[in-house]
């Protein structure tokens, strides 16, 4: 466990902590710590996205599919297995999400000229207008949240996570 922070500088994880060194502590609580903030700070993060991106008329869920789509470059189309694989979705999922972003206009489904069993979705004018929209409000939320680290924390933070992120995947 780390030294104990100021009272001051306190999270709810080092409540945690301090609670399981009481009752156990022959604990190696390093982990916890750091997926405990991790966790806790992606909920908060995905609840504070949700509220950006409501006055789009858009789930963080439909952002990340008109997001893929926009990333992929012109002509903004993708399969739905594509998607659903990048998204970690399944199909079932992905046609939902599809089907919403479709009845208001911000998506098309066509058959894939390529495979006549395929479909391709494409952003539509619409959808591609509101998802640049999007991206800015939701950046910027990410800005704001980061600003309490400045940037070379931040980016340090990243190169960590990252190398975090690639151990655990391997």
């Amino acid at each position: 466990m780390s030294a104990r922070p100021e009272p001051n500088h306190a999270d709810p994880v080092d409540a945690i902590i301090e609670q399981w060194a009481r009752v156990r502590p022959d604990l190696d609580t390093a982990g916890m710590e750091v997926f405990g903030r991790v966790y806790r700070l992606a909920r908060a993060m995905g609840d504070r996205h949700e509220r950006v991106y409501a006055p789009f008329g858009i789930s963080r869920g439909e952002f990340d599919v008109l997001a893929t789509l926009r990333r992929a470059g012109e002509p903004y189309t993708l399969s739905p297995r594509q998607l659903s694989a990048t998204l970690m979705l399944t199909t079932g999922g992905m046609t939902g999400r599809l089907d919403k972003l479709e009845r208001a206009g911000l998506l098309r489904r066509s058959p894939d000229p390529h495979d006549r069993r395929g479909l391709q979705v494409t952003l539509t004018e619409e959808g591609l207008r509101l998802i640049d929209e999007a991206v800015v409000a939701g950046v910027t939320e990410q800005s704001r949240a980061l600003a309490a680290l400045g940037p070379e924390r931040s980016a340090l933070l990243a190169d960590l996570l990252r190398d975090l992120l690639l151990a655990t995947e391997r």
